[in-house]
């Protein structure tokens, strides 16, 4: 049994490993979580965007149909 103990060196060499792991793995979900979100919101203003365009286009033809019959 005698050798078995482990050293303060070991100690916190283990501490430290566990500690910088900790912190990588944490890192990585706050990456994700951040990019998704960046994404997220990216497509909702591109939908945005879209429907923008397709609103400006009705209303142009609208315009152009009630200028036609003014006619």
């Amino acid at each position: 049994m005698g050798q078995d103990r482990l050293s303060m060196g070991e100690i916190r060499k283990d501490a430290v490993q566990e500690t910088v792991q900790s912190v990588a793995m944490t890192i990585g979900e706050v990456t994700t979580i951040v990019t998704t979100a960046v994404k997220d919101v990216a497509d909702a203003i591109g939908g945005l965007a879209t429907d923008v365009f397709e609103i400006r286009e009705g209303v142009r033809r609208a315009r152009e149909r009630a200028e036609a019959t003014m006619d």
